[in-house]
């Protein structure tokens, strides 16, 4: 009977309509599971547990090119339990940090940021809001702005005499110098005095805050379990990282009471009331009540972090690359020096005026950036809320990576992209102030690098001195330049893995004061 009635089934004849009725449900059911899934950008096979953390290797910056030429401008990434998206095109970035800035101007949380500076109450890794708002509004209008700027010539025209007096001693004791440590020093010196008032120099000529600074910078580059396995965070104490944060955030903040407590007791603006450094501009603002939020010590001080690090390393690591290119580029150099020497004539001193007129000074300053930028990898940013680019969903709280050295060297944009051409600036208004998305050294948008203009002028300051005051030379009697290692070191920023040692030679008498 059973068998009966399915051949009588079997003889139904087929009806279109009929099928259509039972399989648009089911086609409707399908697109709503398809559709609760994400459209995620495209990404390399990963591990368990680890993800693609394997796959940053010793220079994340090349390592996540190569992986970004197979996988397109927008990557996806699972660096532990942290969601990461990777981004090295320049219509990408654009989206990012202008079409949708708002909803990428967040900061993942990080436990050196969180431990160095008194729990994210600085600028550059606070999360987004009213305070970030209103700090990064102080920093710009008050501490960074043109003007102030412009206030602190007379300290980089002291700590820049200095250094070139320093390499003429070393090299008439030693004949070659290490540029490097020296470059580091100067920038160091300009900082400190900027930012805290004075340099803390001990017997042996060295800066203990100089020394905490470097190494705040190589912990926010160690590995800290936590960061991608919140699980594990037990694990960076068994490791020494925590321990080292806290040391070193101890060092940092026993300085900053000491200066601070040394504003207190003494009238701000006694001995130069036309000099105000970045503490005494900070207190003041804070006595005359000044500002729309409450501005803590801890909220003063980590602001004051900011400004020290981020100013310090990136110049001098700039800086440094300058000077290796100009070696390996003989003929570059010439002409740089050439300009120099002939805006300045027989003055005895560099001013800012002159900085002005060498165009082809700030063409190599442009080309230095763009293929050394000083933060190849830009500090990651985090979704407020779930966005769609480039066709892709990106959901909340993923981390954001961009690769700015990517983007700097693609060939797409780019001609001769490996070379060092500052020619390729001449007659352009290609500029790394934010605007341009394919020149990118400093970020952009609202978490873009707000202390770029000072920064830039104490590089323009101490490179155009050193160009103007010595000729330059590798040691060695055969070492021509393109023997120059040009290898890199990863940290924070990007630096020379073999410091810059040079044969500087005096090409006139030493300005008179």
């Amino acid at each position: 009977m059973a068998q009966q009635s399915w051949q009588d089934l079997l003889k139904i004849p087929f009806n279109p309509l009929l099928s259509l009725v039972f399989l648009i449900p089911f086609l409707y059911v399908f697109k709503r599971i398809r559709n609760g899934k994400p459209n995620l950008p495209p990404s390399p096979p990963k591990i368990p547990i680890i993800g693609n953390l394997h796959q940053l290797g010793t220079l994340p910056h090349r390592s996540l090119q190569a992986l970004s030429n197979k996988y397109g401008p927008l990557m996806f990434l699972y660096l532990g339990n942290v969601p990461t998206l990777v981004v090295s095109s320049a219509d990408m970035a654009k989206e990012i940090m202008k079409t949708h800035d708002i909803i990428f101007s967040n900061r993942p949380k990080s436990i050196a940021a969180d431990i160095l500076f008194y729990g994210y109450k600085d600028v550059a890794f606070s999360p987004y809001g009213e305070y970030w708002r209103q700090a990064r509004k102080i920093c710009v209008l008050e501490l960074l702005s043109l003007k102030s700027v412009q206030s602190f010539k007379y300290v980089r025209e002291e700590e820049v005499e200095a250094l070139i007096n320093k390499i003429r001693g070393t090299y008439l004791k030693e004949g070659s110098v290490n540029l490097s440590e020296m470059l580091i020093s100067t920038t160091n010196s300009i900082t400190s005095r900027c930012v805290l008032g004075r340099k803390f120099e001990e017997e042996n000529g060295k800066s203990k805050f100089g020394e905490l600074s470097r190494r705040v910078l190589v912990l926010f580059v160690a590995f800290c379990f936590g960061d991608f396995f919140p699980f594990l965070g037990w694990i960076d104490v068994l490791t020494g990282v925590i321990p080292s944060l806290k040391s070193t955030f101890g060092g940092l903040d026993a300085i900053f009471d000491q200066v601070i407590e040394e504003y207190e007791t003494k009238k701000i603006d006694d001995d130069r009331p036309n000099r105000l450094d970045f503490v005494a501009i900070l207190l003041q603002l804070q006595k005359n009540s000044m500002i729309d939020f409450e501005l803590t010590k801890n909220n003063l001080k980590a602001i004051l972090l900011d400004m020290f690090v981020a100013g310090t390393d990136t110049s001098s690591t700039v800086s440094e690359w300058l000077m290796a290119e100009l070696i390996k580029n003989p003929g570059i150099m010439k002409r740089a020096q050439e300009e120099v020497r002939r805006v300045v004539g027989k003055k005895s001193k560099i001013d800012v005026n002159d900085i002005n007129k060498m165009d082809y000074l700030k063409c190599v300053l442009k080309e230095t950036l763009r293929l050394h930028p000083p933060v190849p990898l830009l500090v990651p940013r985090e979704t407020i809320t779930s966005v769609k680019i480039g066709g892709y969903d990106i959901p909340p709280k993923t981390r954001v990576v961009t690769n700015a050295w990517a983007i700097q060297m693609d060939p797409k944009v780019w001609e001769r992209p490996e070379e060092f051409l500052p020619e390729r600036f001449e007659g352009t208004s290609v500029d790394f102030r934010g605007q341009d998305f394919e020149f990118i050294p400093f970020g952009g948008g609202r978490r873009g690098c707000p202390g770029l203009t000072f920064g830039v002028a104490s590089v323009e300051y101490v490179v155009a001195n050193i160009l103007y005051w010595f000729d330059w030379n590798l040691p060695g009697d055969n070492v021509q330049g393109e023997d120059l290692d040009m290898s890199e070191a990863n940290g924070l920023t990007v630096t020379k893995k073999i410091p810059l040692w040079l044969v500087p030679i005096l090409r006139s008498p030493l300005p008179m004061h």
